[in-house]
């Protein structure tokens, strides 16, 4: 991983020096670990930035809190890793001027990201030099994966994989949404603690599957980001589970939704998933490169207009280190597909109030088409118990 991200970062420099960019400092947590191979330290949250400043010409410089300066050196590949402290005179904002030098001429930030403390610590230390955008740059790096990425990526859809195999299992009459949330971490952590091993740089990731499970049962299943909490489960009730927040491995995050129906399905809810999951496979026909992002979405509207319905949803996102990059798929973005790009991709209804057909999966863009990097049936599921 970390040879990755060393490769990564030179190739990045060299994108530098092509478009005129001397020095770029990163705040994102998800480019910082695509650059520099460590994440999972205390942030921002906590008022504490960790900063990467790469410059064109010279080694990269980590700036991070002197409480996670340990952790951090093990973690990257950067050498130059240099400490601030919460009080007295080693402050970030001095560390980060060393690394910035003496009268930068303009200073390159991830605008849409930067927490705002960076950010006015630059206005106010640096008035009149112009603040420009990295983020296109190192995007453009980030929407092809390598196939060392890819294959991350696949571990992450196996372990997605038994998430989704646990939230199956877990349905039945008079269970909890909470039960079926508990079943699905259980399993995804002890998936992923396969992959892992507690040697070297392999130690320091967690096999930890967290964050809120996306559940929603019964009527309230339109609500689409709703959390699971402590409804029991009734004959009929539409199950939703999303994975979008939760189906990551090694800071690789995917996209993964699958609708199940406790005993039986009524004609009404059938109707509508199988609408939205003919949609989706509409949009992953589609796949191939040469294509333009927008005419996967216009596939996938397509089958929406046929079967009655509309949809507000964008058809699908580029993943990869962050939750959503770029291109996404939808009306307007002209993108064109390569072989190498890797998106989650879904299919989506909402009935308000009443229920909802949805379906979502992860593929990579091949030479012909595309691969599932998730994979899990789909139809009309109903539970097993």
């Amino acid at each position: 991983m970390l040879e990755q991200a060393k490769t990564r970062t030179a190739q990045l420099q060299r994108h530098m020096k092509d478009n005129g960019v001397q020095k770029a400092v990163f705040t994102d947590e998800s480019s910082i670990a695509y650059l520099a191979g460590f994440w999972g330290y205390l942030g921002i949250e906590f008022g504490r930035p960790t900063l990467l400043v790469v410059d064109a010409d010279d080694e990269p410089v980590v700036i991070t809190p002197l409480m996670e300066s340990e952790m951090v050196a093990e973690m990257t590949w950067v050498t130059d890793v240099r400490v601030w402290e919460d009080i007295g005179q080693r402050t970030w904002g001095r560390a980060l001027a060393g690394a910035l030098g003496d009268k930068p001429t303009r200073i390159w930030i991830e605008r849409g990201t930067i927490p705002a403390s960076v950010r006015n610590y630059l206005d106010d230390t640096y008035p009149g030099v112009a603040l420009k955008d990295i983020s296109p740059l190192l995007g453009k790096l980030r929407m092809i994966k390598t196939p060392f990425e890819i294959g991350v990526m696949k571990e992450a859809g196996q372990i997605a994989g038994a998430m989704m195999t646990a939230a199956h299992e877990s349905l039945r009459e008079g269970a909890r949404e909470y039960e079926s949330a508990l079943a699905v971490i259980e399993a995804g952590s002890r998936k992923a603690a396969g992959f892992l091993t507690d040697e070297g740089w392999d130690r320091f990731v967690s096999p930890m599957i967290h964050n809120l499970q996306i559940l929603q049962s019964g009527a309230e299943t339109s609500m689409v980001h709703r959390r699971a909490g402590v409804r029991t489960y009734r004959k009929f009730d539409p199950v939703y589970f999303c994975f979008c927040n939760m189906a990551q491995f090694k800071q690789y995050k995917l996209g993964f939704d699958r609708m199940f129906h406790i005993g039986e399905v009524t004609d009404q809810a059938r109707h509508v998933q199988e609408a939205a999951i003919a949609a989706q496979q509409a949009a992953i026909a589609a796949i191939r490169p040469g294509v333009l992002a927008r005419e996967i979405a216009a596939a996938a509207n397509e089958v929406y207009r046929e079967r009655g319905y509309q949809t507000g949803y964008r058809t699908g996102r580029s993943i990869g280190v962050a939750y959503l990059e770029a291109p996404e798929l939808k009306e307007g973005d002209n993108t064109v597909l390569k072989a190498g790009m890797t998106f989650a991709v879904d299919g989506g209804i909402s009935v308000d109030g009443v229920t909802a057909g949805r379906i979502g999966d992860s593929v990579v863009v091949t030479e012909n088409g595309c691969d599932y990097i998730t994979d899990y049936p789909r139809e009309i599921l109903l539970s097993k118990h």
